[in-house]
């Protein structure tokens, strides 16, 4: 045996050494509690989904996920701390939009990078619920998009936030139809929509479960949701798709760990959602808190996913402008 065949052979070894390292890790993996931390304030949609997913993900695994809240920043703190933390699986990043899409593309001096992360999987796919006040002249999409442009700056539209999913919804809806309108942001999705129940806004693209309690008092109008298909709980809402082609904002959720993970322990946390994401229970919890439909895929689904979403919004934030100092 030459020299290069005992080098080649000790190669061989040595990666089967680190990969039967790998697969036992990930056989003893979790050994101790892991923390999923949800970069919002207790209370919200994101809080209550990811409390959904981690009491059945800790089921799955035989330890406890304990949900942290690392509220403020838009996500960005949280997801920081995920950043920072070490590559051994105990650590998960609850992600919604902002933290790994839209703020690294809105905001300047980011804690962190996108490849600081590994993807593992989707956990819901939802739709926000494009609603007007009640005494607003319009009952379609079409009746909005004639006034936004028969009075130019005269429609206003509330969001959760400057660069929040709820912002962006809307800034997509004008750059597609050429409306000018006048963006108003709150700080939280309840008094954004509390002020267009009032009539002080005119409209606004938020989440679901919150308005039920305005609309049902016929306060607000749902007219349109913002997915590319209708959704199973308001089935006569069309999607805004129907009058403006193409228009889709789907809100997705997410996991994400520290880049550096190990992939048995990513295969072996990916298995165990696909699982969650299958239960029955955690499909209609999830639903009632507003997610959506929960939603299994591989990690390298989600990565492909994180970069579409990226590519678009980009696209929607150069083309409106917009700017988180």
């Amino acid at each position: 045996m030459n020299r290069r065949q005992v080098l080649t052979g000790l190669g061989s070894a040595a990666l089967g050494i680190m990969a039967s390292g790998g697969s036992a890790r990930a056989q003893s993996w979790p050994s101790r509690p892991l923390r999923m931390i949800v970069p919002f304030a207790p209370g919200g949609g994101a809080d209550a989904t990811g409390r959904i997913v981690a009491e059945a993900l800790g089921n799955v695994l035989g330890q406890n996920v304990v949900v942290e809240n690392r509220g403020g920043g838009g996500g960005t703190p949280g997801a920081a701390a995920v950043a920072q933390s070490a590559a051994d699986g105990y650590t998960l990043l609850y992600g919604t939009p902002g933290p790994l899409i839209t703020n690294p593309i809105l905001m300047k001096d980011m804690p962190y990078a996108v490849k600081d992360f590994a993807p593992v999987s989707l956990l819901t796919r939802g739709s926000y619920l494009l609603a007007v006040n009640a005494d607003l002249p319009v009952r379609s999409v079409a009746d909005l998009i004639r006034l936004g442009k028969e009075k130019p700056g005269s429609l206003t539209f509330s969001s959760s936030g400057i660069g929040a999913g709820s912002h962006l919804a809307g800034e997509l809806l004008a750059v597609e139809t050429g409306m000018q309108m006048v963006h108003v942001p709150y700080r939280g999705s309840g008094p954004a929509i509390q002020d267009v129940a009032a009539g002080r806004v005119n409209f606004t693209i938020d989440t679901y479960p919150i308005m039920i309690p305005l609309i049902d008092a016929g306060k607000l109008r749902p007219i349109a949701v913002s997915a590319a298909t209708r959704m199973k709980e308001l089935p006569e809402v069309p999607t805004i798709a129907e009058t403006v082609p193409g228009f889709d904002v789907t809100v997705i959720n997410y996991l994400c760990v520290r880049a550096g993970t190990p992939r048995p322990l990513i295969d072996r946390l990916n298995a165990a959602l696909k699982t969650v994401l299958a239960e029955p229970e955690v499909i209609r919890r999830a639903a009632q808190a507003g997610a959506g439909d929960a939603t299994w895929s591989s990690p390298e689904e989600l990565g492909g996913i994180l970069k579409s979403e990226s590519d678009k919004w980009r696209s929607v934030i150069q083309r409106a402008k917009i700017s988180i100092e």
